[in-house]
């Protein structure tokens, strides 16, 4: 039977020298990997209570969609600037070379609300921490933080210290 990690294609090499690149577009291309994967990431926050899904732009928003079905739980997107049609309320964040800006709707949460936030990837922790921010900002409260891979050699769990971290698969490298 495979596991979740013989659905990832490994890109040696790309970006740049010595990374190891962990291509998901492979999940999503099997029926078979994208259920696991959304089972697994599923079975991983069965014991959290939180009330909506929020997922980060933008393979954050597949996962979140098909959990948010599963679940019946409202998705909340959170998106790149000037990607969203309303009001919104937005979080500066570093890059590694430079900067972003993220941005969710005034009313996407409603105070007190409990989030799930769902992204594909936790590397360096910045757009997470960027998501997690906009959450509270708007006066949600971030119950959990779900992502399919982790790269636990850039650290990105170190910036989200006080938040839970669930991740389906974890690689030592970057």
């Amino acid at each position: 039977m495979k596991k979740l990690e013989d659905y990832i294609r490994v890109i040696p090499d790309f970006p740049e020298k010595g990374v190891m690149f962990r291509d998901i577009t492979t999940v999503f291309q099997d029926a078979d990997g994208l259920q696991m994967a959304i089972d697994e990431m599923q079975e991983l926050v069965k014991d959290l209570d939180f009330d909506v899904i929020v997922g980060a732009e933008s393979r954050g928003f597949i996962y979140g969609a098909a959990m948010a079905y599963n679940l019946h739980k409202p998705l909340v997107l959170v998106r790149k600037k000037g990607k969203l049609p309303w009001k919104t309320t937005s979080v500066d964040y570093d890059l590694e070379y430079g900067k972003a800006t993220l941005e969710i709707h005034i009313d996407a949460i409603k105070p007190g609300q409990k989030c799930l936030l769902v992204d594909d990837l936790l590397a360096t922790g910045g757009t997470v921490k960027a998501a997690a921010e906009l959450i509270e900002k708007l006066g949600g409260e971030v119950a959990g933080i779900l992502v399919m891979i982790e790269l636990a050699g850039l650290n990105g769990r170190k910036k989200l210290e006080g938040y839970r971290v669930d991740s389906a698969l974890t690689y030592e490298g970057k």
